[in-house]
């Protein structure tokens, strides 16, 4: 039986003493966003030079006292990173009025910078476009010049990686990257610098800590984690918040550790984890539909040079996806007071 096993413990991603050394292939997360209003408190809580900054109204101080809180989880996640792991941030810049002038604050490029000085490698980020319809959204003094500003639509994926390339060594490892293949629309699709995914529902009914869950969608995790790790690989999200990153490797067959220092919305996050094995079962499923209706759109002499998938018998349109594997989600189980264990079968 094919298994991977899911975490959700209740620390600081500052601590993260049980996970061992280089035992990590790829990060994704999301943090708190640095002078973004809503995470003010919580910034403010775990560091008196946060609070002091901002009571003396030094927003630039409370932007780097802010940074060097997180520079402690990244310490830590540059730690349990293997070598030839990535590590995959979600984070957008904050704009705010400050002492009455409004102004950017570039949360990427703190982060870009904190990373390098940790040795890791950057590579080309992802534009996450989330685009508003909002009538209200444009900032500023309307239709006269020189007083409105640009509308931020847009987030940042940043993608790091921990020294050369990784390397498949055994039979048993390129064997599982070789099924770990994405379909070559996926490909073309996933590895464009400019994704545009509406953002998720962020109301949170069952909290009693938070009423925003600050959550990403679905897909952003799901595209990440098929496309930087191998079946049977082990994720890490420092900043879990609801979960999202361990439901898109549930249906990916990876592993997954979630940290959360906000105890109720950790135990939101496992009890959605545990009602969500159809979630699961439809991921692996919507991506044979997608590949299913690309063949389809193919016209008759492209579809001839295809290739055949050797497990499922489906075409393809590359060699290397002949070996892809999908599999399927087949019950969840209880691990220990906070963890589960996912089995699953090769799709038939």
């Amino acid at each position: 039986m094919i298994t991977s096993s899911f975490q959700f413990t209740h620390a600081a991603a500052q601590h993260m003493a049980a996970v061992p050394d280089g035992s990590v292939d790829l990060i994704v997360t999301s943090p708190p966003y640095p002078m973004v209003e809503m995470w003010d408190d919580c910034f403010s809580r775990q560091s008196g030079a946060v609070a002091a900054a901002m009571e003396a109204g030094d927003w630039d101080g409370a932007f780097e006292q802010m940074h060097r809180v997180l520079d402690g989880v990244w310490d830590e996640c540059c730690r349990v990173l293997r070598q030839g792991g990535f590590a995959c941030i979600n984070i957008g810049d904050a704009t705010r009025s400050c002492g009455g002038t409004f102004r950017l604050f570039s949360n990427h490029a703190r982060i870009l910078r904190a990373l390098e000085e940790r040795g890791l490698f950057c590579l080309p980020d992802i534009h996450w476009r989330k685009p508003s319809n909002a009538p209200s959204k444009f900032m500023g003094s309307g239709m006269y010049p020189a007083g409105a500003y640009v509308t931020y639509e847009h987030e940042y994926i940043l993608i790091f990686r921990k020294g050369g390339k990784r390397v498949f060594r055994t039979r048993d490892e390129v064997e599982r990257r070789r099924e770990s293949a994405y379909f070559w629309e996926e490909r073309n699709t996933w590895f464009s610098d400019l994704w545009e995914i509406n953002g998720a529902p962020q109301a949170l009914k069952n909290c009693p800590s938070r009423a925003r869950s600050a959550a990403f969608p679905l897909e952003v995790p799901y595209r990440l984690v098929n496309m930087y790790s191998a079946y049977g690989d082990t994720v890490l999200d420092p900043f879990g918040g609801l979960g999202t990153t361990a439901l898109a490797c549930a249906g990916a067959m990876r592993s997954c550790r979630i940290y959360d220092a906000d105890a109720a919305l950790l135990r939101c996050a496992r009890d959605l984890f545990a009602h969500s094995l159809p979630l699961f079962q439809a991921l692996p499923r919507q991506r044979l539909e997608r590949h299913q209706a690309f063949l389809s759109a193919l016209d008759p002499q492209a579809r001839e040079r295809c290739y055949q998938n050797l497990p499922h018998g489906f075409l393809v349109k590359t060699q290397q996806e002949r070996q892809l594997r999908l599999y399927r989600p087949q019950s969840i189980a209880p691990l220990g007071a906070e963890g589960f264990t996912l089995s699953y079968a090769p799709w038939e």
